[in-house]
């Protein structure tokens, strides 16, 4: 897959970014570089071999460092929510912006 000037374009467009000639050269040459990577790694059988906790795992044994799962801040909502033009049931409430 690669894109085109014309791909570059549009994707400013979207973004609402205005760049020069050589600037929008460099970013389709990045973009498709970026590509030509990803597909190299597709191209790589990955069959049968499971997927790394860590990727240090493949070299050594790895223990990981793991926590319990505790909150460790205070419950805070009702302060957070004071400024809040609209809050119900401890949920802000935001304009519907997509009909």
């Amino acid at each position: 897959m690669a894109l085109t000037p014309d791909d570059i374009r549009r994707l400013q467009h979207l973004a609402r970014l205005e760049l020069q000639p050589p600037e929008s050269e460099r970013m389709l040459t990045q973009i498709n570089g970026f590509f030509g990577i990803v597909e190299a790694m597709r191209a790589v059988d990955t069959a049968g071999i499971e997927p790394l906790a860590h990727p240090v795992a493949a070299i050594q044994e790895v223990q990981l460092r793991l926590r319990d799962d505790v909150a460790s801040e205070p419950n805070a909502r009702e302060a957070n929510q004071r400024s809040a033009p609209a809050v119900e049931a401890g949920l802000f409430l935001v304009p519907k912006v997509i009909e």
